[in-house]
């Protein structure tokens, strides 16, 4: 069963919840609605995700027991929108390589999702964590007891205190090829023999309660990280502390000669100037742009918030 959703929650109260809302709680500091007045959260009565996550979700867990861990748990990090009644699912971060995981549980690298939540943030500060959504490998469709420890603990972290939480399932039998998500139940999607269940725990709740889910047009965020993460998570400790201590970092996802590659931008202080570290893999290079120009720099150092440094002392002692 799940343990643990992160390390523990107080561990995930200093990485996630500190980075992304500051170090008080979400329900502390009021949210502001479109119309100009501050959102009253109750309790969720939907989730809406786009099709992009839905498709994330179902793929990638088809993908996953397909693998050679594919026996073991595994699991995402919902990001999005909360409204005062609903939620909006807009972007998916996988568990990752770094995640540790068995047929009972899965613990999430916490380094490496406060650095995805970062970059999927750079769209839309408003975008917030949502909840988790992991898989049980037999046909236990309902969070276990062992869930319940460490989300009822975690949820007071999130706005209105409240988390979403899906469970994954498959019967592990021949099913009819299905070229569509079915959904049998308000709370339920199913997709041949693969199954999502959803529900919502509130901080004061004894028990999950099934969250009515729907579907909706968008993107998955965060789905080009997917193709880079095990950059991001190789890095995530150099990568957070870059992003602290330099104004104005961004990331992006681009294709280079030889795939997807996670850059990382560092704003000079001169205009349309900039360092720029390309990883793919082990691979890190560094560059330097001028406006148009980017050429490539000889940097002794393959660390990248060490590289970034030496590159700017350079730049100084050049004038």
């Amino acid at each position: 069963m799940l343990q643990a959703v992160f390390s523990n929650a107080r561990q995930l109260l200093e990485d996630l919840s500190g980075l992304l809302f500051g170090r008080r709680s979400p329900a502390a500091t009021p949210r502001v609605s479109a119309a100009g007045g501050p959102i009253r959260y109750e309790p969720l009565q939907r989730l809406l995700l786009t099709d992009g996550v839905s498709r994330t979700l179902f793929e990638e867990y088809a993908a996953h027991r397909g693998a050679a861990r594919g026996h073991e748990e595994t699991g995402w990090m919902l990001m999005g929108l909360r409204e005062n009644l609903q939620a909006i699912a807009l972007a998916t971060l996988p568990a990752g390589a770094k995640s540790e995981s068995s047929v009972a549980h899965v613990r999430f690298n916490s380094t490496g999702q406060a650095v995805g939540s970062r970059i999927v943030r750079q769209a839309d500060k408003r975008l917030t964590i949502l909840g988790l959504v992991h898989t049980h490998p037999g046909s236990l469709r309902h969070p276990s007891d062992g869930d319940y420890r460490g989300d009822h603990q975690w949820v007071r972290h999130l706005r209105g205190n409240e988390g979403i939480f899906g469970i994954g399932t498959a019967n592990g039998t021949e099913a009819a090829e299905s070229l569509f998500v079915e959904q049998p139940r308000p709370h339920v999607q199913q997709m041949g023999d693969m199954c999502m269940s959803w529900y919502a725990l509130r901080q004061e709740d004894a028990r999950y309660r099934p969250l009515p889910v729907g579907m909706t047009l968008g993107p998955d965020l965060a789905r080009p990280l997917h193709s880079v993460w095990a950059v991001v998570e190789a890095h995530a400790e150099r990568l957070e502390r870059l992003f602290k201590q330099q104004a104005g970092v961004t990331f992006e996802v681009a294709e280079g000669k030889s795939g997807a590659e996670l850059i990382v931008n560092v704003p000079l202080s001169e205009p349309q100037q900039a360092v720029r570290v390309a990883l793919r893999d082990k691979d890190v290079r560094f560059y330097l742009r001028r406006g148009d120009e980017t050429v490539e720099a000889d940097c002794p150092d393959e660390r990248v918030d060490r590289g970034v440094y030496l590159l700017l002392a350079e730049l100084a002692a050049q004038g």
